[in-house]
């Protein structure tokens, strides 16, 4: 139960859903007439269905100010867990308990009537999430420009896009002073600007206040969330915090028999020669990026499949030399090397730079930089060199993670993944106003018009 000190928005206490499936509508009809019948002859009774359980003795709590996220692919019962946390599916066995004013942002278009307009939606929904009309009314205004859908306020819902109900549902969940919000993928409809927007409304409403927030965003999950579960199969797989969950969830998609995306390529072994024009200015003390690079750790977490070992990984600098200090801004090589245990048609190399919410800045990998097929017999080694300006980096802890594949860029098959293989922590940082700064090639400033009378 929940505690003064850390009182609960949710507890859910073993939770599970059956679904009743049945083969043709006819048996729908014999199981609500036949089993009846039976029991009134005394006879055993008989099913025309089969069970599907999309949730079992699922059980959490998620306190007051929290973010709470669940991953899972599809099918895994996370909308139908949504759906019971919200009140609009009732529970086969468990409890749901929540304490406050709950809105939820869950499959598009729900809770709108598709003959209704959009004005005529945002008094019926808000009705719903407890607002009276006067409040509704006094706060219209503030939802019509929070969605921005223009004229189409007054056009019936059924000819919006997909991304108008979002606009639309958003900006009433947004106005209703909710303690709990429920976000579901529809966030992933609405255009960039849009989401943005949302964004900042929910980091706000992230301060003091609950959320729910379900995607598959791996890098959302773990920017936002505060603790997260991975359902599969209808059951909590791990819980913990959202880069241990969200590594492990990772982990399962990239398995041997599943092909993943690789991350975009560049051309490593043709490199332009770079400078930033502002290295020297941006290497002293004051305002250097000063980077600490330790060890190569081949025994971090990550998937092994036994193929082949990712033996050593390190960056060197322009003169040749292993890199314990850097300054961000400066070339830098990051050298891999791979050692086959099975044959290898074709292997591939590849990194991501991720900072310490698992958010992945930039990464590449060898397939389309190196066009012709590189085999590997067992006990055979290759080494994939990638040459690059170090970002500057905020301060904190950033990691590179390593993979080792086979196959093609678009379907290929994960052998040796390395979570935190490296580990560069930026001890200061001025000119990264984001999660890294760019080295830049040109900066500018020029008077357009010298001859001008000054004001």
């Amino acid at each position: 139960m929940s505690s003064n000190l850390a009182p609960m928005a949710i507890e859910v206490v073993g939770l599970s859903k059956c679904h009743n499936l049945y083969e043709k509508p006819s048996d729908r009809l014999k199981q609500f007439v036949v089993p009846r019948l039976r029991r009134m002859l005394g006879r055993a009774p008989v099913a025309y269905f089969r069970e599907f359980w999309a949730l079992r003795e699922v059980s959490f709590q998620i306190e007051r100010g929290e973010v709470f996220g669940i991953v899972g692919r599809n099918g895994a019962g996370k909308s139908t867990l949504l759906q019971l946390l919200c009140g609009t599916l009732h529970p086969t066995d468990g409890e749901v308990r929540v304490q406050g004013r709950m809105a939820a942002l869950l499959e598009l278009g729900s809770g709108f009537n598709p003959e209704f307009t959009g004005r005529e939606n945002v008094f019926l929904n808000a009705s719903v999430l407890g607002l009276s009309e006067a409040q509704t009314l006094e706060r219209f205004d503030a939802i019509e420009a929070f969605a921005d859908i223009g004229r189409f306020i007054d056009q019936p819902v059924k000819t919006y896009s997909s991304g108008m109900m979002v606009r639309l549902a958003f900006a009433v969940i947004a106005h209703v002073d909710a303690d709990i919000l429920v976000i579901d993928e529809a966030l992933s409809v609405g255009d960039a600007f849009f989401t943005q927007k949302c964004m900042r409304f929910l980091r706000e409403f992230m301060r003091a206040k609950t959320v729910v927030f379900v995607s598959h965003d791996i890098g959302a999950v773990k920017n936002l969330c505060t603790r997260a579960i991975w359902l599969d199969a209808g059951r909590v797989v791990c819980a913990g915090t959202p880069q241990e969950v969200c590594d492990k969830y990772l982990e399962s998609e990239l398995a041997p028999d599943r092909p993943a995306p690789g991350p975009a390529a560049l051309a490593v072994d043709a490199v332009r020669p770079r400078h930033d024009v502002r290295q020297e200015r941006l290497a002293q003390d004051d305002i250097r990026n000063n980077l600490n690079v330790y060890e190569f750790d081949p025994h971090s977490v990550g998937v092994a499949t036994g193929v082949c070992e990712i033996t050593e990984a390190t960056l060197v600098s322009d003169e040749g030399t292993h890199v314990t200090h850097i300054t961000g801004g400066e070339s830098v090589l990051l050298c891999v090397t791979v050692r086959a245990h099975q044959a290898m048609p074709n292997l591939i190399v590849g990194f991501y730079l991720k900072d310490r919410l698992g958010q992945l800045l930039f990464g590449d990998n060898t397939y389309i930089s190196h066009s012709a097929p590189l085999p590997l017999l067992p006990g055979q080694e290759a080494t994939a060199r990638f040459r690059f300006d170090m970002p500057r980096l905020a301060v904190g802890t950033h990691h590179l993670t390593l993979a080792a594949a086979s196959g093609a860029q678009q379907e290929f098959v994960q052998h040796h993944w390395i979570h935190e293989a490296i580990t560069i922590v930026s001890q200061t940082s001025s000119v990264a106003g984001g999660l890294i700064g760019l080295p830049m090639h040109e900066v500018s400033l020029t008077q357009v018009n010298p001859r001008a009378n000054p004001p």
